[in-house]
């Protein structure tokens, strides 16, 4: 950063540690202990789809990587592909829901593979999602931009439980880097995998 962009109060976007997902398994135990949530063995990686065949070959190349191990020991379901209402693209992977260090080494694969071929820019966000013994639904959401976590906790319709999230802000503080700025824990109303 230069003399111009501090002077300009230009910052440096903060670059995302993708490594920081395999926190989530250890982060899963210590919100398990503490409030009963257990991972529900789906996950999610949003991103904004780019026209052309080399975005669509990519994103073909990572379906067709994910479901290699469909129906195996670890394995999951077949790897589901959806656009929501504003335009992004869902890659949903499901496992069993004690086998999260393979979900999440899926939703990484995905993830490594639109950087390593420069469709960084195009990611949103990647979620994994956890219930209670109440049905209550959360997601652990990691922003990719900020490379950070936050927790969505939906409720019916569009609305969420705030309280909630910020009970889980707090049980999860020492595991994950969680998003301090609440702005931008932004709803991900329809998500799948949650």
């Amino acid at each position: 950063m230069g003399f111009l962009d501090v002077l300009l109060g230009r910052t440096k976007p903060v670059q995302p540690k993708l490594d920081d997902l395999f926190a989530l398994p250890s982060a899963a135990i210590t919100l398990q202990a503490a409030t009963g949530f257990t991972p529900t063995g789906s996950g999610s990686v949003c991103f904004r789809s780019v026209e052309g065949k080399t975005f669509s070959d990519i994103q073909d190349d990572v379906r067709d990587l994910l479901n290699m191990d469909t129906g195996k020991p670890g394995g999951g379901l077949p790897v589901e592909v959806s656009r929501d209402s504003y335009g992004f693209t869902w890659l949903v992977s499901s496992h069993m829901s004690d086998e999260l260090d393979a979900l999440v080494t899926d939703l990484h694969a995905v993830n490594s593979a639109l950087v390593d071929n420069g469709f960084g820019p195009q990611l949103l966000c990647t979620l994994v999602a956890f219930r209670d013994s109440a049905e209550r639904r959360l997601a652990l959401v990691y922003l990719y931009k900020r490379g950070t976590f936050y927790p969505f906790a939906p409720l019916s319709g569009e609305h969420r439980d705030n309280a909630l999230e910020l009970q889980m802000k707090g049980v999860l503080g020492d595991d994950l880097k969680i998003e301090p700025d609440l702005t931008k824990w932004f709803p991900v109303w329809g998500a799948p995998g949650i």
